[in-house]
């Protein structure tokens, strides 16, 4: 956060002594200064009073992980010749259209009907998305694990990473429904972290961490108030300090800060 402010603020770098921290790359704490993320949230705005396609292309725009492909392909709706439309755009697009944050199993979808990323992506989420939404709005402040138990199954493919992931976008644009100071799911990527703070069950620890209030830490502010750290925040510097410990161990991808 210190870097990311001093690099706001128009400071000459080195933003840092740390060596790690200066030369290689690590995600911002909070998402809402993500930059795809404002980006995702900005071209679908004008979707927000109709929640079930707001929802299809938030989870098209994680899937695809690009937002000059979703320019250029255009967006999804219920509507079976727009979606076939979108197809043709997806499949003639050259390589690489897709980003790298959030790679795509492709195994999980292989013995479908909808064996490709582009099938999979224009013609079964318009089917299921619906559902979903309707079922996400009977929620009430639940946990993101109580959520994603209740999503899955109505999804019929366990795509668990990037249903999280568009979760989080959806208690973003929706408030209320979903908790992210609740339990939270915990990633591959912060387990060894959350494993080396303590023996308790991984979930239950980043809950243990949510209720801690760092002091003289550089929060997100939102009309002067801290935003502070909720159970979706531990659980990303979870996966960075896994990152960041690697580096120092020699390992790991080692992604150049610029």
């Amino acid at each position: 956060m210190v870097i990311y402010e001093k690099k706001e603020q128009g400071a000459t770098p080195p933003f840092t002594s740390n060596e790690i921290l200066r030369k290689y790359r690590f995600c911002n704490i909070y998402r809402e200064l993500d930059r795809q993320t404002i980006e995702f949230h900005t071209i679908l705005k004008s979707l927000v009073s109709k929640p079930d396609i707001w929802l299809l292309n938030m989870l098209f725009s994680r899937f695809i992980c690009n937002t000059q492909t979703i320019k250029a392909v255009g967006l999804l709706n219920f509507d079976l010749k727009n979606n076939e439309l979108v197809y043709e755009k997806l499949m003639s697009l050259p390589r690489p259209k897709y980003g790298n944050a959030y790679i795509f199993p492709i195994s999980t979808i292989q013995k479908s009907k909808y064996d490709t990323r582009e099938k999979f992506f224009c013609f079964y989420l318009p089917q299921v998305v619906q559902v979903i939404t309707e079922e996400l709005f009977t929620l009430k402040g639940s946990s993101m694990s109580d959520a994603l138990d209740r999503i899955l199954p109505l999804f019929g493919f366990n795509l668990k990473f990037h249903w999280t992931e568009t979760l989080i976008d959806f208690c973003y644009q929706y408030p209320g429904h979903i908790d992210l100071y609740k339990q939270f799911p915990i990633g591959p990527g912060s387990l060894p972290t959350m494993k080396r703070l303590s023996n308790l069950d991984p979930e239950l620890t980043c809950l243990r961490l949510v209720e801690t209030v760092p002091l003289k830490f550089n929060y997100l502010t939102f009309n002067d108030n801290p935003i502070y750290l909720s159970a979706e925040n531990w659980e990303g510097i979870g996966c960075e300090y896994r990152k960041y410990c690697n580096l120092i161990n020699g390992g790991g991808r080692k992604r150049l800060f610029h």
